[in-house]
């Protein structure tokens, strides 16, 4: 906690966010002129994360003595996958096809096999990096970012307790992850402005996305109507009673299964993600907005749910972005050359599956990140390329807290055979 910030109020931090994000919506809506060549190269989504990323690295804010993150990824989030999925086609998202599920668990693979992978690379060049003994190898604390890179927080915190790292190192490892993985989330946001690009090197059909974001977008435009102040308050109801809901059933469902089954309560086993609370309240926001989309509450789109819902995202996309700071890339460079080839071998893998099986860009950057970023970022991917396939992002995420202990175990019995090679 050395860094000290300049605005330390979490009611001004606040304030730069939102100038942040209203000055990257209002500059990007220019349509002639800088701005509107800078955001065709630059887009404007990766813009609203780079900002506050560019705020903390300058010491004017400090996310770890913030609790805008918290609030957004807990309140917000919840509030925004209900409010995006009222008007959601569930049958259309179905019809997506298997090639989402393949491009996941092809992420899965690609952290599975690239932390080994990384190790074997790294300890050509630099053997002490990759090293130590006991509860102080490195393999150990590399496991903790392969629970984090499969799953999420649940998953990580797994990892810590099943091998034992040194808690006195764990800090650098956590470094690795903050900074490596939001390095890729700003690629994968990069790439989005580019994806019609990459779709036609991909060779990747995506007419099934088209339609679907079609439909949603017909059916908003038909029930298109100014919306009054009672249409809102009604709209912010909805959003809020149900992330009180998915709040007061994560709570009673984690502590049920905490204290009923010994597999979800003891932090070694493979089960114990599914003690998460932030799991089960992401699993029944989804639940209810679902659910509201076979009522006539769908026809709050038209009102202008949807857009509340995307407000909320921009924010909680903000508040990831100022928890990345920029100084400290270097810090680590032979831990953060490992995470560096690790998230490389990961995305070289996507890449050459969604090249071999024609999947949509779509497919690669939320396969990718309900791994990497887990339930707080697919869902903003998801949204980035249009309302209508958050529900996406959240369904993969939820495969990702899943699998994350298995698949971070696997990779950690991997990078303890290399580590010894």
């Amino acid at each position: 906690m050395e860094k000290t910030a300049v605005f330390t109020d979490d009611t001004i931090v606040f304030a730069l966010l939102m100038l942040a994000l209203g000055f990257v919506f209002y500059t990007s809506s220019r349509t002639a002129g800088f701005w509107n060549k800078f955001y065709k190269i630059i887009p404007s989504l990766l813009m609203c994360y780079l900002i506050p990323a560019i705020f903390n690295s300058t010491g004017l804010i400090d996310y770890r003595v913030s609790g805008l993150y918290y609030m957004s990824s807990r309140y917000l989030l919840p509030a925004a996958l209900v409010l995006m999925t009222l008007s959601i086609d569930l049958k259309a998202v179905f019809n997506l096809g298997p090639k989402a599920l393949i491009m996941f668990f092809t992420g899965t693979l690609g952290i599975v096999i690239g932390g080994p992978l990384a190790i074997l690379l790294i300890s050509l060049v630099s053997p002490e990096t990759v090293g130590g003994a006991g509860f102080d190898a490195t393999w150990r604390g590399l496991a903790t970012i392969a629970g984090s890179w499969i799953g999420g927080g649940a998953n990580q915190a797994a990892m810590l307790e099943i091998f034992r790292y040194n808690p006195e190192k764990y800090g650098a490892m956590v470094l690795v992850d903050i900074v490596v993985a939001n390095l890729w989330m700003a690629v994968i946001l990069f790439g989005i402005g580019k994806n019609k690009q990459i779709d036609r090197w991909f060779k990747a059909d995506d007419s099934a996305i088209e339609e679907l974001k079609h439909k949603v977008s017909a059916f908003a435009e038909r029930i298109s109507r100014t919306p009054s102040l009672t249409d809102l308050m009604i709209i912010l109801a909805i959003a809020f009673t149900a992330v009180g809901i998915s709040h007061w059933g994560a709570s009673e469902i984690s502590t049920f299964l905490t204290s009923t089954f010994e597999a979800v309560r003891d932090k070694q086993s493979a089960l114990s993600s599914f003690g998460s609370q932030f799991f089960w309240m992401i699993t029944i926001a989804t639940a209810i907005g679902i659910c509201l989309s076979f009522t006539r509450a769908k026809n709050y789109e038209g009102a202008g749910a949807g857009k509340l819902g995307s407000i909320c995202i921009y924010i909680l996309v903000a508040t990831i972005g100022m928890k990345m700071d920029l100084r400290t890339v270097f810090d680590n460079p032979g831990l953060l050359a490992i995470g560096l080839v690790w998230m490389s071998i990961h995305a070289g893998l996507l890449i050459l599956v969604a090249k071999w099986i024609k999947a949509p860009y779509f497919f690669l950057a939320v396969g990718s990140q309900a791994n990497v970023g887990g339930a707080a970022s697919a869902p903003v991917v998801a949204a980035a390329f249009h309302p209508s396939l958050t529900t996406v992002g959240v369904l993969l995420a939820v495969f990702g807290y899943a699998v994350g202990t298995y698949g971070a175990m696997l990779c950690a019995w991997l990078m303890e055979f290399a580590s010894t090679v």
